[in-house]
């Protein structure tokens, strides 16, 4: 394998610290439906139902009792972030080529970065939030590089393997590695391992562990992306949302730039997409994708066809690039432009702006708050360079909502929400107030949101940005109550 040249010795002694949660295995369990029972007596749809009924209440107000905010499953990575004359050719085989040689030559520790979901749980973590993060790395120095990084901000790794032995002799167990290259435009191109596969990374791995099944329970949030796919079966995520659901945790998918593939992809491919489409509770899509997704052009028209067609969707959020971001339910549409900087790199955007709807969905914020500080949260990483340790700040993130600068294109939301849409409850953050004209939009005055978002953070921007003592004291605390 090409990749096997970038794995140097471990230095002996070290193993990772992979940290994992303490639990009663049969704390918590309904007895309703779990990660292994699948093919049991008690089958999705009939969970589902149950949950529809009510019979999950319980459950969902014992959330509060979870010690955890925000889980991911899998997509941990280091990026190798590079700078190349050109970026790699289309073709697959000249694209292997390309990676061989890269690979030929171990690039310096300069140019490693946390990569994959570690973007979106240091983006969380920043702002508050007790994260873990559910995954494999393997026992080599990639590995401790990422572990190394997620413990500086405070973020504890479940791991999912517990096949310690068979992991020292296999190079499926390696940490997975993502070349990310920006040519002189500073567009850029992704290789990695999974791209040259037609089964997942970690094809070795079937069923969710009782260490990963009680680190779901102990969650509130539970989030997988489309990248996941590149490394775990899709009956391996289903038994994850599967397990979600019996324990009441809600569940967050974006499918991201996987989503079209996974439509097109084998029997196993798409009807898990189907399920996670379905079931979960929040869909975090681009306009593009949703639109590919749906086949409706118009973004609300699809948001609100996703919502139709599920069983458990609540909300669906469309994120609109420079224009700024909408949040649809069943009964509302929310929008708020996008804050106006400039632009140093858009890798990481999209999950820091994702941290963001969580920690609003973790704390019922209202909809139009929860945009705004998500479209602040991925502007402030656009200003910086690469992701990873580089999303944003929470100074950052308050220096742009102090500024308020947004993009109000009044045609451009007008148009977006026309009369036929617009039958609902119709939200739009404004600079002014300009209501009263029948079926318009009501406006959230930008002077009455933000600063209300500024209180919030203002203190824990304080307690984090002290003394590195203070700062280390903070994050171990945060830390401690996630373990």
């Amino acid at each position: 394998m090409a990749l096997q040249t970038l794995k140097p010795a471990v230095p002996a002694g070290r193993k990772p610290s992979v940290l994992p949660i303490h639990a009663d295995p049969d704390a918590g369990r309904t007895g309703l439906a779990w990660g292994r029972t699948l093919g049991g007596k008690i089958g999705f749809g009939r969970l589902v139902m149950r949950a529809a009924g009510g019979e999950l209440d319980g459950l969902r107000r014992r959330r509060d009792l979870k010690k955890v905010d925000l889980a991911t499953i899998g997509n941990l990575c280091v990026d190798i972030v590079l700078n190349v004359p050109s970026l790699p050719p289309a073709p697959k085989e000249e694209r292997l080529k390309y990676m061989e040689q890269l690979a030929a030559s171990p690039p310096d520790k300069k140019y490693w970065e946390a990569g994959g979901n570690c973007n979106l749980v240091i983006a969380a973590a920043r702002l508050g939030l007790c994260v873990i993060t559910l995954g494999h790395v393997g026992d080599d120095v990639y590995g401790h590089f990422l572990l190394d990084v997620l413990r500086e901000e405070g973020i504890n790794m479940v791991g999912m393997s517990e096949d310690c032995e068979a992991a020292k002799d296999s190079t499926m167990y390696e940490t997975l590695l993502c070349w990310v290259l920006v040519d002189p435009f500073q567009r850029h191109g992704f290789c990695s391992y999974a791209d040259f596969s037609d089964e997942p990374a970690f094809s070795w791995m079937h069923i969710l562990s009782g260490r990963v099944e009680r680190a779901i329970q102990q969650s509130k949030i539970i989030l997988c992306n489309g990248y996941a796919f590149d490394e775990l079966w899709p009956d391996f995520l289903v038994s994850a949302l599967y397990c979600a659901i019996g324990a009441g945790s809600a569940m967050f998918f974006d499918p991201g730039p996987r989503g079209r593939a996974l439509s097109q992809g084998t029997p196993e491919q798409r009807g898990a997409l189907e399920l996670f489409l379905k079931h979960s509770d929040v869909l975090l899509l681009t306009s593009d994708e949703v639109v590919s997704l749906t086949g409706i052009r118009n973004p609300i028209l699809a948001g609100r066809d996703l919502i139709r067609k599920g069983v458990r969707v609540k909300w669906v959020i469309i994120k609109l690039g420079a224009k700024g971001s909408m949040l649809i339910t069943k009964s509302s549409i929310s929008c708020a432009p996008a804050f106006m900087v400039d632009v140093a790199d858009t890798v990481g955007c999209g999950d820091s702006f994702t941290a963001a709807i969580a920690y609003g969905y973790m704390h019922e914020m209202h909809p139009v708050s929860i945009l705004v500080l998500a479209n602040a949260v991925g502007a402030a990483t656009a200003t910086g360079c690469g992701a990873g340790r580089n999303v944003a700040s929470l100074t950052k993130v308050l220096e742009l909502l102090r500024k308020s600068n947004i993009y109000e294109d009044y045609k451009f939301w007008t148009d977006l929400i026309d009369s036929e849409i617009s039958k609902e409850d119709v939200f739009l953050l404004w600079k002014t107030c300009i209501n009263g004209c029948t079926g318009a939009p009501v406006h959230f005055p930008l002077q009455t949101v933000v600063p209300q978002l500024i209180a919030k953070f203002e203190s824990l921007c304080d307690a984090c940005s002290g003394s590195p003592e203070r700062r280390g004291e903070v994050i171990g605390a945060k830390g401690a109550e996630c373990h």
